[in-house]
Order: C-alpha cells, then sequence, then structure tokens
C-alpha cells in the first residue's frame, strides 16, 4: 500500500536558484513519513509516544529541481522492509497535475524503535509490526 500526503511548497523553502532548498526536500518527505506512521497504527498524533522510534538513516536522490506553485506536489510512502528492531520506508515526491507523474525525488528512511524512555533500542511491539507488515508494498 502506498500513502501519498500532499505538501505545499513555501515561500521560505525557495533557494537563490528559484527552487526548493535540498535541505527542505527532507521536511516534505518527514512530515509524508509521520503522517502515514500515525495512519497505518491509528494512533494520530500519540504514534511516537505509543512506539517510540527514530530516523537513522536516510538517502535521497534529486532527480529534478521543484518549484514554487500553488497546487501541492504529493509525497508517496510505503513500508519496503520490516526487521524485528527497524523498518525500512521508500518514499518519492511526485508531481501528478499533468498528463504524467513527475518524480522529483526517491528517498529511503531506516527507522529504529526505541525505548522511550532510555533511548536504547528494542524490539517492535506486536501491534506495531503487524501494522508495518500488513503495508509492505508488493514488489
Amino acid at each position: 500500500m502506498t500513502f501519498s500526503h500532499p505538501v505545499l511548497v513555501r515561500w521560505s523553502d525557495i533557494d537563490s536558484y528559484d527552487h526548493v532548498n535540498n535541505v527542505r526536500y527532507f521536511d516534505y518527505l518527514q512530515e509524508a513519513r509521520i503522517a502515514f506512521l500515525a495512519q497505518i497504527v491509528g494512533t494520530g498524533a500519540d504514534y511516537f509516544a505509543q512506539y517510540p522510534c527514530v530516523l537513522v538513516s536516510q538517502t535521497v536522490d534529486y532527480l529534478r529541481p521543484i518549484l514554487l506553485r500553488h497546487p501541492p506536489y504529493d509525497v508517496d510512502v510505503w513500508v519496503e522492509a520490516v526487521g524485528s528492531t527497524s523498518y525500512t520506508l521508500g518514499s518519492r515526491i511526485v508531481d501528478r497535475t499533468g498528463e504524467t507523474e513527475d518524480v522529483y525525488a526517491k528517498a529511503v528512511s531506516v527507522i529504529v524503535a526505541v525505548d522511550g524512555r532510555t533511548h536504547a533500542k528494542r524490539k517492535l511491539f506486536a501491534a506495531e509490526r503487524e501494522a508495518l507488515v500488513r503495508h509492505v508494498a508488493a514488489a
């Protein structure tokens, strides 16, 4: 299952080259990732209190510049893999306003479950793991 989250470009996201600064791509990916995780587990804003986790790795391939405009871009998120203490999410920033689907960036994010008190790595909780496994995208 692929989750799609609309993201509007803000004026402050634009750099001196008149396109979105590459650091802002990480913000867009984060916004979509948080919305996705809250939805699949059904916890709303309490996701991180109920299932503490940290982002340990994120790679982004920049494919084309994102420009300032009113229609939002879509950030798609899906589960690529689920381990015992971590999971991997795939993401992409997409423009679907035209006749084609233009991909602006692709990302892979690795998230590790942690104990909310000690911040030590922990095993995924059963409900957390089941929700993630249910949403693994077909290869």
